[in-house]
């Protein structure tokens, strides 16, 4: 029996030593187990980071970033207004994969394109920016524009669109996969006249009142251990990594399924048909995959349509080229979510760009890794090559007012004059 106590407290005391070896080793290696994200509420945006606040973003497993927003609530460099209205200016507007809070500043997409334009096209002077913020879409993304944007009076403007973002455009699928209510969401959406036709609405700052029903399931035994241990969120990290999840919450999920209850209760949604709501334990995004989309699948093209008309209706007035930039998980050609973004951005004659089998040749397409990130925010040939004619347009436009006014300033002079930079 002295024997067997023996063992047993040896086996304690190893386990105990194991322990706290693996709690020291993460506790260096983790600089903090913690994200921090601080927003505020804007009355035109709707819900936005705080201006000069620090952002702590990790997956626990490969990378912890320490950002500060600028002065706008962007996670990006300060506005340069002087450097902007002098040279070619490139603006990059979009969700979580322009926002980019897995890699520090300097590694974002866009400034990766300035520093290839400074060595590939220096005379063009281009200069960039970008407007990124999370869940999002094109609808909820028009005021970063108005409010900041086209006063940098770009020349190229680039809306990145992620998969996610058919849905984000849709008040009612972001409010079913999100929990806000489709009346009351706190950002930018859009809404139908009577006669069919969208308005704008603008951010709901009483959304909380409205919220559905949460749909985060309790935490497991190691997630609550994983608050104090920092080696158990590790351990935690890698096992949802590894996992082969859908892209997006099931849309059977018994949560969802919980809202779509709540929802019904309004007398605008209680004469719903059966057909409203995928019948499939597809993921959120997938559902975008099928051949046949449910009802307010269906819808949530037409608001993508709109913004995408709201967006070109901005830059043709302001004289600005548009692009979009589809992202590896909205697919490459012959995949029904690219085919369907291709077809309505062709429609109004929107270049798309995809990045996808630039991606995937690259190594990307999985987890938001820091590797699948960073491979993301590399340029890939074919936006590097679109930035050159919409800079040359704008620089040959730049050379002949220069030359009408530097001629009707000086009638006997009469010969070509260029600017130098």
């Amino acid at each position: 029996l002295l024997l067997i106590g023996w063992n047993t407290a040896l086996i304690v005391v190893g386990l105990t030593l194991i322990v706290v070896a693996g709690e020291t080793y993460f506790r260096w290696k983790m600089p903090f187990t913690h994200r921090q994200n601080i927003h505020t509420f804007d009355p035109e945006m709707g819900i936005i980071r705080e201006s000069n606040a620090i952002v702590y973003h990790t997956n626990y497993l490969d990378y912890w970033t320490v950002s500060r927003t600028n002065r706008l609530g962007f996670l990006d460099r300060e506005p340069r207004l002087a450097m902007a209205s002098v040279g070619c200016h490139v603006v990059v507007i979009g969700d979580s994969m322009v926002l980019a809070a897995e890699v520090a500043i300097s590694d974002k997409f866009h400034v990766k394109l300035e520093e290839l334009a400074a060595q590939t096209l220096p005379h063009l002077m281009v200069t960039t920016s970008a407007f990124g913020h999370s869940e999002t879409g094109q609808i909820n993304q028009l005021p970063y524009y108005d409010k900041y944007a086209r006063f940098m009076n770009p020349k190229l403007l680039v809306l990145v669109f992620h998969i996610n973002d058919f849905w984000d455009n849709s008040p009612f699928l972001s409010a079913m996969i999100k929990g806000y209510h489709p009346e009351h969401i706190p950002f930018v959406t859009a809404e139908r006249n009577e006669d069919g036709t969208m308005r704008l609405r603008p951010p709901d700052p009483d959304y909380r009142t409205f919220r559905q029903p949460d749909l985060r399931i309790p935490p497991s035994w190691l997630q609550r251990r994983a608050e104090v241990f920092h080696f158990a969120k590790w351990i935690e990290a890698k096992r949802r990594n590894q996992d082969e999840l859908p892209v997006g919450i099931s849309v059977r999920d018994p949560g969802m399924l919980e809202r779509q209850k709540t929802l019904k209760e309004y007398p605008v949604y209680e004469t719903l048909p059966p057909e409203w709501w995928p019948n499939s334990q597809a993921g959120a995004d997938d559902i975008f995959r099928e051949d046949n989309l449910p009802l307010f699948y269906e819808e949530s093209m037409d608001f993508t349509e709109f913004a995408l008309d709201e967006f070109k209706k901005r830059a043709d007035r302001d004289d600005a080229a548009l692009v979009i930039l589809s992202t590896h998980h909205v697919g490459g050609e012959g995949d029904p979510a690219f085919d369907r973004l291709k077809a309505m951005a062709q429609a109004r004659g929107i270049p798309v760009i995809s990045q996808h089998d630039y991606i995937i040749r690259s190594g990307g397409g999985g987890l938001k890794t820091r590797t699948s990130v960073t491979i993301f925010t590399g340029p890939s040939p074919a936006i590097v090559g679109r930035v050159r004619p919409c800079c040359n347009t704008w620089l040959r436009t730049r050379e002949y007012v220069t030359t009408r006014r530097a001629s009707a300033a000086d009638p006997e002079n009469r010969q070509s004059r260029k600017l130098t930079y």
